[in-house]
């Protein structure tokens, strides 16, 4: 036949997993089976008499039970399933009393009378002391949650567990003070670290965001990145279409040296003359405009003094300043980043120029397109209308 305690571990761990609402994260079974261990951790140190123990492990076992029964004044539900279980058990009086009085000073706020309440309230705030604390504040948080007693967002949730550790929580029993205290002491420090750490942060992000506000040259700097880039990609484009007109056109010149051209010293073959020339015209020209679309135009490369005082010169252009000594440029920009008005002048002039080179590639590239396009559709016609009425069998 297995104790009293067997009996009451088997009906508690029943209860508590199948009458149990799952919203209970915290007051579970697994809460209760970590009290009966620290429990025992405890009466293993202090070597109560055995009817103590007993009753110390039977209380430890059947503290939680009246959440079965919902949140409210659940140690006097716990008590009344306690005192009805231990009754069927044969269990006597004078011990039911005793049990229910330690499911009591489980009770928040309870001041402990006696080693064996000490105990109790110890193993029940054992997890104060544990390196899983943070774990399990959040089950009981979420609990709270879900049972609509309370929401706490993350930082409210942490000040509440600093103010619960500074100005409630306690251990009494000895062993608790020397194994536990310290696990606590540092979890309390872990707390107060992550929201100190929480306040700079905070305090980084309210003065980004104040300047963020303050400060409208983000937009405009943001306004000159994004708009430079965009044409520095057009300009990227522009010359890869310019490098294939001129790879195409090189690839059909090559084949014309080499394929018709020997073939024109032979009489039969002069129809081929007029049709060939027109088709190398095409593609020279064609090869003449994309090289211009692409050919660099540098400036003088120099300024000087008077320049840069009157804002005149754009210093952000390699083509004004490729000539001019280190000293003098440098000289230059110190001038250039004392004055803000001067550094947008200068991007707005670097937008402006860069539009005007564009303007012009594309114009260039445009006809070269089109002069291609003709001359192909020319050249064909051309060849066909020849060997039509001047081929061999004419």
């Amino acid at each position: 036949m297995p104790n009293i305690v067997e009996k009451t571990k088997l009906f508690a761990t029943d209860l508590l997993a199948y009458k149990l609402d799952p919203k209970f994260r915290y007051h579970n079974l697994r809460h209760t089976q970590r009290v009966v261990k620290n429990t025992k951790e405890l009466l293993d140190f202090y070597q109560l008499d055995a009817k103590e123990e007993e009753t110390v492990l039977l209380a430890a076992w059947l503290h939680d039970t009246g959440y079965t029964k919902g949140h409210q004044h659940h140690e006097e539900q716990s008590c009344n399933i306690a005192s009805e279980f231990l009754k069927k058990e044969k269990y006597d009086a004078e011990g039911i009393q005793k049990v229910n009085d330690l499911i009591m000073a489980t009770k928040r706020y309870y001041e402990p009378k006696n080693l064996m309440e000490q105990i109790i309230r110890d193993a029940d705030s054992s997890h104060f002391g544990n390196d899983t604390y943070l774990e399990t504040s959040e089950q009981l948080r979420e609990e709270l949650s879900l049972l609509g007693l309370a929401d706490y967002n993350t930082s409210e949730w942490r000040n509440t567990n600093i103010q619960m550790f500074e100005s409630e929580q306690q251990f009494y029993t000895d062993y608790a003070k020397e194994h536990w205290e310290p696990v606590k002491n540092q979890n309390l420090k872990k707390l107060k670290k992550d929201r100190k750490s929480e306040k700079e942060i905070a305090k980084k992000e309210k003065i980004k965001a104040k300047y963020k506000s303050e400060s409208p040259d983000r937009g405009i700097q943001t306004l000159y990145r994004v708009t430079l880039k965009n044409h520095l990609t057009l300009s990227d484009i522009a010359d890869t279409k310019a490098n294939i007109l001129l790879s195409v056109n090189a690839i059909i010149i090559s084949v014309v040296l080499s394929n018709l051209i020997p073939k024109l010293d032979n009489p039969s073959n002069g129809y081929l003359i007029y049709p060939t020339v027109i088709f190398i015209v095409f593609s020279v020209i064609s090869m003449i405009l994309a090289v211009l679309a692409t050919r660099p135009n540098v400036t003088s490369g120099q300024f000087n003094k008077e320049d840069v005082k009157n804002k005149k010169v754009n210093l952000l252009f390699f083509g004004n300043f490729h000539k001019m000594s280190l000293p003098d440029y440098e000289w230059a920009i110190q001038e250039l980043v004392k004055d803000k008005d001067y550094i947008y002048n200068s991007l707005t002039k670097d937008l402006y120029f860069l539009g005007l080179v564009l303007n012009r590639k594309y114009n260039i590239l445009r006809w070269t397109y089109t002069i291609f396009m003709v001359g192909i559709v020319i050249s064909v016609i051309a060849f066909a209308v020849a060997f039509h009425f001047y081929g061999p069998s004419r």
